[in-house]
């Protein structure tokens, strides 16, 4: 592995030393005497805007930070916002054109990981570089995405470990139907194979489905110890609605969620999830300095009833480590920009994060949440100490056949 100096940064106030002028001369593609553009690309509507819209103003908070702190190689940072509308075409379109037309040095967006493969072939065809904010099934790595959510034994895995250390070693997995939750389910099952857990039932249904009657009464008649959920987006809010209703509580079987944050918690209702579980790197009430000032400043920016949640959080983080390693490379093109990636490291929010540059994943700490009356998450778990990413799951036997 590279080894490059080391970076450190505070979140809220997160912006490193600037530098009064850089190697990159304008002329450059998307970088002028002033300005360097950059792209968002996230669902402003549709199904996933009840996710994606907070993951928007979290980028947009942090671009307001640096360019208050002077800007990013003496530039400010000017923003191109396209929406992906939740469908998978639309997200390559604007892809295309943020990259060719607008000539965006970096774009920060995508969530599903629909969204993600179907921008992939364009950053990969034009040299772009995405940074995309979301936790994911893992077994993928490309020279053109930084992942700054966690991959799967970065969140799946360790809550995994989590549950089978409660004795819940039968389990309902209940997901939508794309590649996520699919090849989710794939590793879940491999894991319970090799663990003498045992998978009841496994169901999926489609981007913004809304009747979960059958599936919720299903998971009362089998009395799982717990149910995995791998659904996204606002099809969340009917699940757990009509789980309550089929009678399914935390205390008996909780239902222990990994595209669940926060934000989503309103639009669910704290008394439908109050007691079910979460898995993510990173909770509002996670207890950290950098933590506090960025939850002051984005509610101060944003309003007192807004949250923070896992995905904004590295959405967030993303624009300052493309900052700090345009930095170390004193360069905005994407070439020099990826080879200063490995090593870049700042104080997030979540605590210490930082880029392996072999995997273009991070360095990052797991942990498991409660949902507690007020709608906010508790940590009730944690691994000891930050999780080096392993996206293909090379370090696991039992994941021999998914890796292979």
């Amino acid at each position: 592995m590279r080894t490059r100096p080391t970076h450190t940064a505070l979140a809220a106030a997160l912006a490193l030393t600037t530098a009064a002028t850089g190697c990159t001369t304008p002329g450059t593609a998307g970088v002028d005497e002033d300005t360097v553009t950059v792209g968002m690309l996230h669902s402003l509507s549709g199904t996933m805007a009840i996710s994606e819209v907070t993951v928007r103003d979290a980028v947009q908070l942090a671009i307001d930070e640096i360019n208050a702190d002077g800007g990013v190689l003496g530039r400010q940072i000017e923003p191109v916002i396209e929406d992906g509308a939740s469908d998978e075409a639309t997200f390559a379109e604007r892809a295309q054109k943020l990259l060719t037309s607008d000539d965006a040095a970096t774009v920060f967006g995508t969530w599903t990981s629909a969204s993600r493969k179907a921008v992939l072939p364009v950053f990969e065809r034009n040299n772009g570089l995405l940074w995309y904010p979301v936790q994911y099934e893992g077994l993928e790595a490309s020279d053109n995405i930084v992942y700054t959510g966690a991959t799967t034994n970065q969140q799946i895995i360790p809550a995994l470990d989590h549950l089978r250390e409660q004795g819940h070693t039968s389990l309902y997995l209940v997901g939508s139907d794309y590649v996520f939750p699919r090849t989710a389910n794939q590793i879940i099952t491999a894991y319970a194979q090799a663990h003498d857990m045992d998978i009841v039932a496994e169901e999926y249904t489609p981007m913004g489905h809304t009747e979960y009657s059958t599936i919720t009464n299903d998971i009362a008649h089998h009395e799982p110890d717990a149910v995995f959920n791998t659904l996204n987006g606002d099809s969340n809010v009917s699940f757990f609605q009509q789980l309550r209703s089929a009678g399914v509580h935390a205390d008996d079987t909780p239902v222990l969620s990994v595209s669940v944050a926060e934000e989503e918690i309103d639009g669910i209702g704290a008394d439908n999830i109050t007691g079910h579980l979460t898995a993510w790197n990173y909770y509002q009430s996670t207890e950290t300095e950098p933590n506090s000032r960025f939850v002051q400043a984005f509610t101060d920016t944003y309003g007192t009833d807004r949250v923070t949640s896992d995905p904004m959080q590295s959405a967030y983080n993303s624009v300052h480590l493309w900052k700090a390693a345009v930095e170390q490379a004193d360069s905005f093109e994407v070439d020099d920009v990826r080879a200063a990636l490995d090593g870049i490291t700042i104080d997030a929010p979540e605590g210490t994060i930082s880029i392996d540059g072999t995997t273009q994943h991070l360095v990052k700490t797991s942990r498991v949440g409660q949902v507690n009356d007020d709608g906010l998450i508790d940590q009730i778990w944690s691994t000891p100490e930050p999780i080096t990413p392993d996206p293909y799951l090379e370090s696991y036997d039992w994941a021999s056949d998914l890796h292979s």
